[in-house]
């Protein structure tokens, strides 16, 4: 069983290390993070807790706490999609916390709850993200790495900011590899 102080500690830890603060509403937030504790001893993984989870790991990756959208919505609203990390405004009561638009995109969301979409969306690449080349997201697995800091992942699609840098999903190339 995974310890509920050990999930604390790494959100709070998390929270100190990008400036932010963990949802001052204490009942509140002991409920995220026992979502949290849950879906780490479900999938082997801590998946946000207000968002529909698989156990597919290639399919939930963008949706592990921190998830992919946490800054962007901070940024935005002052708050993450399910309230977990705030801004200090909003920590100390002068910005209140109201639902904000989810940011993932429908095709995942329709993939995690095992619908199939009749029209996906379409992501556009070349070798740099915004480079318009036309590449659908059923194309599989690339590799992406931050031409700011160097990171690299393998998914379908860059992060929306890079996890280390924190530089914009622009910054992200697709690494291809010439085979001839």
């Amino acid at each position: 069983m995974i310890d509920l102080v050990k999930v604390r500690t790494r959100a709070e830890r998390d929270a100190e290390t990008y400036g932010y603060h963990l949802n001052p509403d204490l009942d509140f937030l002991n409920d995220l993070l026992e979502g949290l504790r849950k879906n780490e001893e479900r999938y082997g993984y801590p998946s946000c807790p207000c968002r529909l989870a698989t156990g597919d790991f290639e399919i939930d990756r963008d949706i592990i706490c921190p998830c992919d959208y946490r800054d962007p919505d901070v940024v935005e609203h002052g708050y993450c999609y399910c309230a977990l990390y705030v801004r200090k405004d909003v920590y100390e009561g002068k910005v209140p916390i109201q639902p904000i638009p989810e940011r993932r995109p429908s095709d995942i969301q329709a993939r995690a709850s095992g619908v199939e979409l009749e029209n996906p969306p379409t992501i556009i690449s070349e070798t740099a993200v915004g480079t318009p080349k036309g590449v659908a997201y059923k194309a599989g697995m690339k590799m992406w790495y931050c031409k700011q800091c160097g990171y690299v992942c393998y998914r379908e699609n860059p992060p929306y900011i890079c996890p280390i840098c924190k530089a914009k999903r622009e910054l992200f190339a697709e690494i291809t590899i010439d085979m001839r």
